[in-house]
């Protein structure tokens, strides 16, 4: 295996990895050495190093994604990176986060020029009557944080907290009042979830204009400048398993090799389960995240991106899907019930949300009822 190093443009053949604390202090955290073949080795400020065939978990996750990403390469035409993100390779990666990874996902900031750009940041408050410009400098592709997702969203600095603020809206149509709606469903979800004492985001809608916002507290952030420590399930997946299949499978993965704890995989079924039975089709691994507590380490964030995605939307269309509540299985058994209870009482709860259209709400009556039959007539035994 050839061991020799590699060379980027402007920073060279290693990359010093800094740490925001919880306070707003920075520290080194060490030094991200570029190997040969892609390869890389962390140099840790203190404790052993550790050797990475791509990018480490950390990077992975920080790197632009999503609707905020597809706009990066012409926010930063300085940079000379592919148009495209889906073109990208971990080099031109590692040239975004060095040189503009001033505000990511987690408590990294890689390299001495996005350092010294947080640095000179002053964080300002917005307030709430701003989203509606907010949300046109969104539009146009204005700079902000990196942070993963399809759908429309900026963040910002807002009544003394950190948030990210999905928007939806901007004329009449049947398209543009279904994403509206779902904002609503998503913030109701998570209430769901909190009932169900599983901690999830902090989340709130409002309408100003044309526009419904849902928005949705950071939990990677603390105070004006503080940070947490936080990877995705995709990220600690693909470097330590390398299957991307479902949330239980990864949950008995990470408990079985003591990355989490019984009650963090539980949870993590539970949600698969009750997902399943409100219609959330979009389970990725990028929907689930985990506070970062040591070396292979990891506690359970709070729940974010929890929606019935049955009723989405397809490019211009509204699009009437099927929806098949299953029962249990080997694996879920002793959270399906539970999941199953939370479930239909969240499907009542839009049933009788004013927000909501008329076809929807009649929709989620019958998924109610669906769900309510299927409990009906599963055999399960309770949980003592």
């Amino acid at each position: 295996m050839d061991t020799g190093t590699r060379n980027l443009p402007d920073l060279g053949t290693r990359l010093p990895i800094h740490r925001v604390n919880e306070a707003g202090h920075v520290r080194p955290y060490g030094v991200l050495h570029l190997l040969a073949g892609g390869r890389h080795w962390l140099e840790y400020t203190e404790g052993d190093g550790e050797f990475f065939e791509g990018l480490p978990p950390s990077a992975a996750d920080m790197s632009p994604q999503g609707y905020v990403g597809r706009s990066f390469t012409s926010m930063h035409p300085e940079l000379c990176l592919p148009a495209r993100i889906t073109d990208w390779s971990d080099a031109h990666r590692l040239i975004a986060l060095a040189r503009r990874g001033e505000d990511c996902v987690g408590d990294h900031i890689l390299g001495d020029e996005s350092l010294n750009r947080f640095l000179a940041q002053e964080p300002r408050s917005a307030h709430r009557d701003s989203y509606p410009e907010l949300t046109r400098a969104a539009l146009t592709g204005q700079p902000g944080a990196l942070i993963g997702g399809e759908q429309p969203k900026f963040l910002t600095y807002a009544e003394g907290r950190h948030v990210l603020v999905k928007f939806a809206g901007g004329d009449e149509g049947a398209t543009a009042r279904r994403w509206r709606d779902l904002l609503t469903c998503e913030r109701l979800a998570l209430e769901a979830v909190r009932a169900a004492a599983i901690p999830a985001a902090s989340a709130l809608t409002l309408d100003l204009g044309s526009y419904r916002f849902l928005e949705v507290e950071r939990f990677d952030r603390v105070g004006v400048r503080g940070r947490k420590a936080l990877l995705s399930l995709g990220a600690i997946d693909d470097e330590y398993f390398g299957h991307r299949d479902t949330w239980t499978r990864a949950a008995t993965r990470m408990f079985e090799a003591r990355f989490i704890s019984e009650e963090d995989a539980r949870r993590i079924r539970w949600l698969d389960t009750f997902g399943q039975l409100i219609g959330n089709t979009d389970r990725h691994f990028g929907n689930v995240s985990f506070f970062v507590e040591g070396p292979k380490r990891f506690r359970l964030a709070p729940v974010y991106d929890m929606l019935p995605m049955v009723f989405a939307p397809v490019g211009t269309s509204v699009i009437d899907r099927p929806f098949e509540p299953l029962p249990p299985t080997a694996d879920t058994l002793d959270v399906w019930a539970d999941a199953a209870r939370h479930a239909v009482a969240y499907w009542a709860r839009l049933a009788r949300e004013p927000t909501l259209g008329d076809s929807l709400r009649e929709h989620c009556a019958r998924n109610g009822e669906a769900v309510a039959a299927l409990m009906q007539r599963t055999p399960f035994t309770p949980p003592a």
